[in-house]
């Protein structure tokens, strides 16, 4: 079975690669082909992979190209992790941001929407291939604004094309070993949009833990998302969010440290991988310990800013696990790929699921999923404060769509005037011309 990554050279493919050579299983994937468009971090990440297969002898035979057709010929899985403008961009996005006096996050907000606005054309043409090229390939979506891109690639592929985030995974499995519970058997009960959804539930044996959990305030702020809404807050929610919420909020708090640290975390970022692209160019120098150095860093700095806002400090060493992006990857292929029939939270389309949203949109909730892909479950309705952000920020999300397709300046704009994170016309022309100006590429928005 023959799996190709869209953006092979980014640096969190070997999480990847790791999840597949601890799979024996018949029907496993035996061939992987690296795809992206700079070839020296291609060859970098392709050291790394070598490295971690050394002592596997049936490792998945790894192959590196940048030409786009090669690697889709032939694929049945095919793992969408672009970047469009790199760490550079990000951090552009993040300073444009900024400089109006808001958040500028890559996936929330005007950064999201600035990112969204350059990855949707880029993303569209990679559906169109891969209809074209392999249609009979299942596409797995990293690329963010996760939920955003699936979308715009759904309006190609279908149902051929899931989207999938490790956050509400990880949230679960803290959630669950803060009541003792083992994660494996627990099941929460999420909903919501990528990086906008809630846990109202957690199921263990048949009962829901989590009521438990909220009436318990020592026990409700000794974990991550505890300590960074604070209890009375989650006890008036009555439901866990998502840590991306933070920025919804505790907004103002958010911009006002992003804009009093030293560097935008997308700043940050950009001089870490250079760093350990530079270092493994070197033939010489080993490169999987110093990706697993860097990687290390990377997770113990994640939403730093957020967590000087609340001020808990540095990262316990129990929140430091995620929920594996990878191994939701795995999983879900393995249930496509071998009829394994599992449950998963996945972004799909939303069909019937909630009644707020038309039947294309797509939502991040719990799914079952098999040979014949994922389909939502049933759940129940949202409450009216998360009615209205999600609907704010679907809204936000066909805007940048309907830009894409139609070049349209004025709608581009309205996508960033709507955001509640924004909620400025004036600051949206702003933005626009701000991004515009930094990203070249945004110049195909040149129409009334």
């Amino acid at each position: 079975m023959k799996l190709t990554i869209l953006g092979g050279g980014g640096f969190r493919v070997p999480l990847v690669y790791g999840a597949l050579l601890a799979d024996h299983a018949e029907g496993r994937v035996t061939a992987v082909t690296l795809y992206d468009t700079d070839a020296g971090r291609l060859t970098a990440i392709a050291r790394v992979l070598g490295e971690q297969a050394a002592n596997v002898p049936d490792a998945p035979a790894v192959t590196a190209t940048t030409e786009l057709d090669e690697a889709l010929s032939g694929a049945d899985f095919v793992f969408s992790a672009i970047r469009v403008g790199g760490l550079e961009g990000r951090a552009a996005d993040e300073r444009v941001a900024l400089d109006q006096g808001v958040l500028g996050q890559e996936t929330v907000g005007a950064g999201g929407i600035a990112y969204g606005l350059r990855t949707v054309p880029v993303a569209v043409d990679l559906a169109q291939r891969i209809a074209r090229l392999a249609p009979n390939a299942w596409v797995i979506n990293f690329t963010n604004p996760a939920g955003l891109v699936t979308e715009a690639m759904s309006r190609h592929l279908g149902d051929r094309v899931i989207g999938i985030c490790d956050s509400p995974v990880g949230l679960g499995r803290r959630i669950a070993r803060v009541l003792g519970a083992d994660p494996d058997r627990s099941r929460i009960d999420y909903v919501g949009l990528n990086h906008l959804g809630w846990v109202r539930a957690l199921h263990v044996d048949g009962r829901d833990e989590l009521l438990r959990l909220l009436a318990d305030p020592e026990l409700l702020g000794s974990f991550e998302e505890g300590r960074l809404f604070g209890v009375d807050w989650l006890q008036s929610l009555g439901a866990i969010p998502n840590e991306y919420l933070h920025y919804y909020y505790f907004n103002r708090e958010a911009v006002r440290a992003y804009q009093d640290a030293e560097q935008t975390r997308g700043s940050f970022l950009r001089e870490q991988q250079e760093g350990f692209y530079a270092r493994v160019k070197d033939p010489a120098a080993p490169a999987l310990p110093a990706w697993d150095r860097t990687r290390a860093e990377r997770e113990a700095t994640y939403m730093s800013e957020n967590r000087e806002v609340a001020g808990v400090g540095e990262r316990d060493e129990s929140d430091l696990e995620s929920g594996g992006y990878e191994k939701v990857a795995l999983a879900l292929m393995r249930a496509v790929a071998r009829n394994e029939r599992t449950s998963l939270i996945l972004n799909v389309r939303n069909r019937t699921t909630l009644s707020v949203f038309d039947a294309d949109a797509v939502i991040e909730v719990p799914c079952l999923v098999d040979a014949n892909g994922a389909r939502p479950v049933a759940v129940d309705p949202l409450p009216y404060h998360a009615v209205g952000l999600v609907t704010a920020v679907k809204a936000v999300e066909r805007a940048v769509l309907d830009a894409a397709e139609s070049g349209s300046r004025a709608t581009a704009v309205k996508a960033f005037a709507l955001h509640p994170l924004v909620d400025s016309v004036t600051v949206a022309g702003r933005l626009l011309d701000g991004y515009t100006k930094a990203h070249p590429g945004l110049a195909y928005l040149n129409r009334p």
